[in-house]
């Protein structure tokens, strides 16, 4: 496996790949393999790119395939929250690329691991977590896909890319950029000591409060508008029915997304 990555952070490493089924996958076997963590997997294709809840992820060369192999030293519910930050790191690292260009993309942070772009999808999110019976420490795997050069066409969803935004950017300058501003964020996270200053910032790029939404819990519709996630990371809606809820689970969808619910 080709290592490299002088560019990252200290402390982390680069495993590039031409082509794999999925960073995530491949991440996954790192950490079955007894990887100690703070590798970047990156791929310039994949053959089986998903999503959540196991949706395809078309993956063509031109876009952003990275995944984060870290093994944190945190309670199990701790975790979630690394999805949030991922988020906010993504967007960062989409700015600080936009900025060179003098371009300034209207991005949106959706609850929980989405990155709209004109209500359209930019980039998502997916954690997942391994434990093997020989791990001191259980392994978190954060998945970034970010559309570079080629919107998808079969997400069922409106989706774009940075080149259509007019923002011309590389997969390695994307990688490089993404890495440091993740390294950033999992510091001021500080384990999840800091998340309070993590939800602050991930409320900061979300949509405003007050913001109609949809909730998709398999067969069932939730209408209502956003008003903000709690001190734990989950939903939090106000119903068409005038009920508070708290979600910790579900998709979420807005504006031309929810038309087709």
């Amino acid at each position: 496996m080709p290592l490299a990555g002088s560019n990252l952070p200290p402390g982390y490493r680069l495993a590039c790949h031409e082509e794999s089924d999925s960073t995530n996958a491949e991440a996954l076997r790192l950490a079955a393999q007894g990887e100690t963590g703070g590798v970047w997997v990156w791929a310039k294709t994949q053959t089986s790119g998903r999503g959540r809840e196991g949706r395809n992820w078309a993956s063509q060369a031109g876009n952003l395939y990275a995944t984060l192999l870290l093994r944190p030293r945190v309670p199990l519910a701790t975790a979630p929250q690394l999805s949030l930050l991922a988020g906010i790191a993504a967007y960062d690292a989409v700015i600080a690329l936009a900025a060179k260009s003098g371009a300034r993309p209207p991005l949106q942070l959706k609850w929980p691991n989405d990155m709209l772009a004109n209500g359209a999808k930019l980039g998502g999110i997916l954690l997942e977590s391994a434990s093997h019976a020989t791990d001191a420490i259980p392994a978190v795997i954060i998945g970034v896909g970010i559309n570079l050069s080629h919107a998808p066409a079969d997400l069922g969803r409106p989706v774009t890319c940075l080149a259509e935004l007019g923002v011309p950017a590389a997969p390695a300058e994307a990688m490089t950029t993404l890495a440091w501003s993740m390294a950033d964020w999992l510091r001021q996270w500080d384990g999840g000591r800091q998340f309070a200053q993590t939800r602050q910032a991930w409320l900061a790029r979300a949509q405003p409060a007050g913001a109609a939404l949809t909730v998709r819990q398999g067969a069932t519709l939730i209408y209502g508008r956003f008003l903000g996630i709690d001190e734990a990371g989950a939903l939090l809606l106000k119903t068409d029915t005038g009920q508070e809820r708290r979600i910790t689970a579900g998709d979420v969808l807005v504006g031309a997304e929810a038309q087709g619910a």
